[in-house]
């Protein structure tokens, strides 16, 4: 191990699985690893089959050899760890809430020899239709770490569960949710649509486009549950071929998802095009990057290592790295 001071050792500590970081000066990640080891899948641990058994060897697992070289490095997690279903719950925070805020309101978890584990809460969005997200929190703070401007910011996290969270003011006061990868998998996998596609490792860009502009067309008016069932009878008709549904069923999702977010906007008088910044997988980005364009969004950065820098940033907040 490096010789090089672990100043904070930092979990993304999710679903299905677990990212490890050990961070030193200035959060500068030193070491990183990622094990299987996600809240539903935790270790079983011989002789005590209870949760909070798993939960503790699958943390000696990511990180038990960094503590015995640094046993005085304080500890910090954020993800589905603080559920209900997770190590010790992190009750939600409601919003709007200041992003500096973020690691003021922490739970703790007593691992014993004088080491605790602090644990991110989530975000509570109290509406007619309620909305939380947990762990989109950190990244946020880790993609704004180093903007200084107040501009109405739009921060996306394409995935199973797409978030858009509008940071006004360094103050986080609207968030939304899009189960697009989530129903694009379900479609794909477990419907009649999936039977005649054809799924390969190469993307078709222009079935994938075809497929945004149909959702922000006449036709794309029908809404998503109608225009889905255009991904077979195009197939049928032989305009779509097997290998290019995927793609475009992708296209249609994505492309109503961009339609909803912008009409969010419209009904809440944001008229200004909000700086855009999207946080995950390069590929899913990359999708990303190409609908909001084509929907006339293009202020638009991606931000990398947003989990590690909000981790740290959290942890200095809470003063964790006086």
């Amino acid at each position: 191990m490096s010789a090089i001071a672990t100043r904070l050792i930092a979990l993304d500590w999710g679903t299905t699985s677990l990212r490890a970081y050990r961070l030193g000066e200035d959060g500068a990640v030193l070491d990183k690893r990622g094990l299987p080891w996600g809240i539903m899948n935790l270790p079983v641990v011989e002789g005590d089959f209870s949760r909070a058994a798993g939960f503790a060897k699958a943390f000696d697992e990511a990180c038990g050899d960094w503590l015995q070289s640094s046993p005085a490095s304080p500890l910090i997690a954020a993800g589905m760890v603080g559920s209900a279903q997770g190590w010790r719950e992190a009750g939600y925070v409601d919003i709007p809430l200041a992003v500096a805020h973020v690691g003021k309101q922490l739970t703790h978890v007593d691992l014993g020899a004088g080491r605790t584990l602090h644990i991110v809460p989530g975000l509570l969005q109290r509406a007619a239709l309620p909305n939380v997200i947990r762990g989109e929190e950190t990244q946020v703070v880790g993609a704004l770490d180093t903007r200084q401007d107040s501009d109405d910011v739009l921060i996306g996290l394409p995935g199973t569960h797409s978030k858009w969270i509008r940071v006004q003011d360094r103050i986080m006061t609207h968030f939304d949710t899009f189960m697009t990868g989530e129903v694009y998998a379900v479609l794909s996998q477990h419907t009649i649509l999936g039977r005649t596609m054809e799924h390969r490792e190469q993307s078709d860009p222009a079935a994938f486009e075809r497929g945004l502009r149909v959702a922000s067309s006449e036709e794309g008016r029908a809404g998503v549950l109608s225009n889905i069932f255009s991904s077979r009878t195009l197939g049928l008709v032989g305009q779509l071929g097997a290998s290019s549904q995927p793609d475009y069923l992708s296209g249609l999702l994505i492309g109503h998802e961009i339609a909803a977010l912008k009409a969010t906007r419209a009904a809440a008088a944001c008229t200004a095009e909000p700086h855009i910044i999207l946080i995950g997988d390069d590929k899913l980005c990359a999708r990303y990057r190409t609908a909001l364009s084509l929907y006339g969004l293009t202020r638009l950065d991606i931000a990398a290592q947003a989990t590690e820098r909000g981790l740290w940033k959290i942890a200095r907040q809470a003063g964790l790295l006086n």
